[in-house]
C-alpha cells in the first residue's frame, strides 16, 4: 500500500487539478480524495506537498537497441532511462537485428520488458526485414503483443506498398507509423539543407524529402481509414498538410520531438554530429510551426525518439556517424522549460500530449489519474533545475548534456511500485 499526501493532481484525461491524497493498492488507485489517512504502518507514505502529480508518461517512439545493438542501448538500461525521465511505458520501434518481423522476435522483447519495473511494447514491422517489398504477417504479430506496425528509420518509398500496407493495418485497428523521408532529396541525411548543410559544405536533406512523403501518405490514409501516424515531424509544411488532412479525417495523428521544438540547424552548426538526426533540425520558422501545430492540436502527441548511439560512433565525421539523439531522461524537462514556461502550452495541455493521447492512439491502459486506474503515477517539481550529466541510458548522444534544465521528476511510480526516485 502506498499513500501519496498533499499532492496537486493534474489529470489530462478528465481534465481535473486540484490538491489531494491518493492512495494506491495492489497496483491501482483505490482512492484519490482530501485528507485519506490510513495506519502509517500499513502504508509507505510519499509526502508531495509542492509537487505535481500526474499520469506516468508515455512514449510512442524509442528505440532500445535490442536485439542487435545493444552496446548502444538494451532493453533493461532503455527502461531505466525511461523511469528516471517519468516515464512508465514505451513503444519500441522494430528497427533492430533481426527487425521485429517474426512473432519470436516480439516475444523475445515483451518477455524481457516484463522484466524491467515499467511497460515496454513493442511495433512490429510493416515489411519484412525493411524491404519494402512484402508485408508482416500483421494478424499474427498483433496477437502475439504487437501494439502497431512501423518500418521507422527506412521510408516505404513504393507507393502501391504502402497502401496494400494500409489497407491491412486497417483492418487490425492498431496504428501505422510512418518515417516520411524521401531520399531522391536527401545528399546527406541528418543535415538541414540550408545554412548547416553549406556550413559543413554538405548537400544535406531537403525539406521537400518530408513535405512529399507526407502528402502521399495522408491522401491514402484518407482513403483506406488506416490510423496514421506521421512520425517526428519537422517542416512547417508538413504540420500544415497535417491540419489540413485532419479536416477530413479522425484518422490522422502526428508527433513532435523535444528537440524539433526546442532546437534549429544552428545547433547542427554548434554541436556537430551530437546534434545530426532524421528529419534533420531545421530553420526558426519551422520550428515556430511544430509549436503552433502543438497549441491547436494539428500535432496530438510528442515522443522522443529515443535513439542512443555510441561515443565513438558519435565522434564520426558529420557525414558518416549515425543520425539521432538520446531523450527519455531530457523530454520532460525541455516541455517545461520550452512550451510551459514559455506560455505556449498550459502544463495540462503538455501532459495530455505526453500521457493520454498516446495512450489512447496506441489503445493501452494507462494516462490517467483516477479512482481504478492503473497506478502509473509520476511526482514532478516543476521548479527544480538539474544538469543533464549522469545519465541512465547506456549512451550520452545529446546536445542537451551539461545543461541545466528546468522540471525534474522526483518519483516515477509503475504498477504501484516506485521504479525512480530522485536523489536527494
Amino acid at each position: 500500500m502506498l499513500l501519496i499526501k498533499n499532492g496537486y493532481v493534474m489529470d489530462p484525461k478528465s481534465r481535473f487539478e486540484g490538491k489531494r491524497d491518493i492512495l494506491v493498492d495492489d497496483g491501482k488507485v483505490v482512492k484519490m480524495a482530501e485528507g485519506i489517512d490510513v495506519d502509517v504502518a500499513d502504508a509507505e507514505v510519499i509526502d508531495a506537498e509542492g509537487l505535481l502529480v500526474a499520469p506516468g508518461l508515455v512514449d510512442v517512439h524509442v528505440h532500445f537497441r535490442d536485439p542487435g545493438f545493444t552496446y548502444k542501448e538494451d532493453i533493461e538500461t532503455g527502461a531505466k532511462a525511461a523511469a528516471k525521465g517519468g516515464f512508465t511505458t514505451v513503444v519500441l520501434m522494430a528497427n533492430t537485428k533481426p527487425a521485429v518481423d517474426t512473432v519470436e522476435t516480439l516475444e523475445y522483447i515483451l518477455e524481457k520488458g516484463k522484466k524491467t519495473g515499467i511497460h515496454v511494447e513493442t511495433c512490429a514491422t510493416v515489411t519484412m526485414g525493411m524491404q519494402g517489398k512484402e508485408l508482416t504477417q500483421m494478424p499474427q504479430l498483433q496477437a502475439a503483443g504487437a501494439v502497431g506496425f512501423t518500418d521507422d528509420g527506412i521510408p516505404i518509398l513504393d507507393e502501391a506498398m504502402a497502401r496494400k500496407a494500409m489497407e491491412e493495418v486497417a483492418k487490425t485497428g492498431l496504428p501505422i507509423s510512418f518515417h516520411e523521408e524521401d531520399p531522391t532529396y536527401i545528399e546527406n541525411n541528418g543535415v538541414n539543407r540550408g545554412k548547416a548543410s553549406a556550413h559543413f559544405g554538405i548537400g544535406g536533406s531537403d525539406r521537400q524529402a518530408e513535405i512529399s512523403m507526407i502528402q502521399r501518405d495522408l491522401e491514402i490514409a484518407l482513403e483506406t481509414g488506416a490510423v496514421i501516424n506521421i512520425q517526428h515531424i519537422s517542416t512547417k509544411e508538413g504540420v500544415e498538410l497535417v491540419r489540413q488532412a485532419k479536416k477530413r479525417g479522425n484518422n490522422i495523428h502526428a508527433e513532435a520531438t523535444p528537440h524539433h521544438f526546442t532546437l534549429t540547424e544552428e545547433a547542427v552548426i554548434e554541436y556537430g554530429t551530437m546534434a545530426k538526426m532524421n528529419p534533420p533540425l531545421r530553420e526558426e520558422a519551422d520550428r515556430q510551426a511544430v509549436i503552433e501545430g502543438l497549441q491547436d492540436g494539428t500535432i496530438d502527441l510528442i515522443a522522443t525518439d529515443h535513439a542512443p548511439h555510441s561515443e565513438e560512433e558519435k565522434q564520426k565525421a558529420i557525414t558518416e556517424a549515425p543520425s539521432g539523439i538520446i531523450g527519455l531522461e531530457t523530454a520532460l524537462s525541455l516541455g517545461i522549460s520550452e512550451l510551459v514556461n514559455k506560455d505556449k502550452l498550459s502544463m495540462m495541455e503538455l501532459l495530455e500530449k505526453m500521457t493520454c493521447n498516446p495512450a489512447e492512439l496506441y489503445h493501452l491502459p494507462c494516462g490517467s489519474v483516477q479512482e481504478g486506474a492503473v497506478a502509473d503515477l509520476i511526482l514532478i517539481d516543476k521548479e527544480k533545475t538539474w544538469v543533464a550529466e549522469k545519465f541512465a541510458s547506456k549512451s550520452a548522444n545529446t546536445p542537451f548534456k551539461g545543461k541545466t534544465m528546468t522540471g525534474k521528476v522526483c518519483y516515477t511510480i509503475c504498477d504501484g511500485k516506485i521504479v525512480y526516485q530522485d536523489e536527494k
